[in-house]
């Protein structure tokens, strides 16, 4: 056995299980836990989208589809970009319909990455881009975004572009921190890059869900279409996260390589989950925006709640995520969960889960119930109180 674990890919075995799903699988033993670790919604996915699924099924529409996904849906995928930001797509020459945004990352890191080519990821970040960029023989790069509130700016980011830099990765409104790039923001990063020869990706799994403004893409800004790749999806929109349908949006001289992945990888998305995606982009094209409300008071209610106990943190514009400093207490974010976890049965997820620039802070999903949020604060509370 030892000898056939040494002919294991080398890049998976130094992969490391995500650390969020390291501390929220340690609430199983923890039986009168309160857990605000995983990113999942606690709001149904709505009764309509729940019905066309079964339309399909006893329709018997489960069959294989078109790899890049049934026309129908990609036209809808399009159709809602455009008429929700703006974006100009053609359905079915520059849409992908994904197995979730994870797999659309999958395939476009693929497509577009050869070894040793840099990707820049705004860190602190989202566990999941590292592994995919290693395991295409990429290197990540991780720019600093502590001093600037959590978000890329061209500022921060020129220094670390290099003759190898193959893509940025933009992933606003971001998981951990919730915060939004503006308009300004976005426009000096076009200009920086627009002259470059590189990729962007856009990772905009959260774009339903921004609550102080209209969400603004970096594919529409000029010269950036061409060279952007956009991420998005329906798990966090309409609260589709096990239904697993993502999309890509590019240009079509790029998409004709990504469906030649994405075909060998997954051959299509679930037939009944595209044909439920249909009905969630046409009829549930605003779906969004009572999950959006109800969000914004827990938003409130947690913010309320972290500061008038003395966390600093920054009031985040979009997402489910809180990400409060935790270093005038002298704990490491990991010891700082577990001690919460043991003492007070509440799960939050370690900063340096999302990169070693996430260390010193806790992130906090309020993706869960008022009654939830209630108890998790009162025994933060009484945790804090006894530092």
């Amino acid at each position: 056995m030892e000898q056939l674990e040494r002919l294991i890919n080398p890049s998976v075995k130094e992969i490391q299980i995500s650390g969020i799903r390291k501390i929220s699988n340690l609430v199983a033993n923890y039986k009168d836990a309160l857990t605000l670790t995983i990113g999942q919604p606690d709001l149904p996915t709505p009764d309509h989208i729940m019905r066309a699924a079964e339309r399909a099924i006893a329709e018997h529409r489960t069959t294989y589809t078109p790899n890049p996904g049934i026309p129908e849906l990609r036209q809808a995928a399009a159709a809602f970009l455009e008429r929700k930001y703006g974006l100009s797509y053609s359905g079915l020459e520059e849409v992908l319909v994904t197995v979730g945004a994870s797999q659309a990352l999958d395939i476009t890191l693929r497509t577009i990455l050869e070894p040793g080519s840099e990707v820049i990821l705004p860190g602190p970040i989202y566990p999941g881009y590292e592994p995919l960029i290693r395991l295409c023989g990429g290197v990540p790069v991780y720019a600093d975004t502590r001093g600037t509130g959590f978000k890329l700016t061209a500022e921060v980011l020129e220094p670390y572009l290099t003759e190898k830099t193959r893509c940025v990765i933009l992933a606003y409104p971001s998981n951990p921190t919730g915060r939004v790039m503006s308009a300004e923001e976005l426009v000096d990063i076009a200009r920086l890059l627009e002259s470059r020869k590189l990729f962007v990706i856009s990772d905009e799994i959260y774009s339903e869900l921004i609550y102080d403004g209209p969400h603004r893409s970096i594919a529409a800004l000029s010269g950036m279409r061409e060279r952007t790749i956009v991420i998005n999806g329906l798990s966090k929109s309409h609260s589709m996260t096990g239904w697993r349908i993502g999309f890509t949006f590019a240009p079509a001289y790029l998409t004709q390589h990504m469906v030649k992945v994405h075909q060998y990888n997954v051959t299509c998305a679930s037939s009944i989950s595209q044909y439920a995606a249909i009905e969630a982009l046409t009829a549930g094209v605003d779906d969004a925006l009572p999950m959006r409300a109800e969000y914004v008071k827990r938003r409130d209610f947690v913010y309320d709640r972290l500061v008038e106990m003395g966390f600093e943190l920054a009031k985040p514009e979009g997402a489910f995520y809180l990400f409060p400093s935790i270093e005038r207490f002298g704990f490491s974010s990991i010891d700082f969960a577990m001690k919460l976890l043991e003492e007070q049965r509440v799960a939050v997820v370690p900063g340096d889960a999302f990169s070693a620039l996430g260390e010193g802070y806790i992130r906090l999903s309020y993706a869960y119930s008022m009654d939830v949020l209630e108890q998790a604060m009162e025994r933060l509370k009484v945790f804090v109180s006894r530092l």
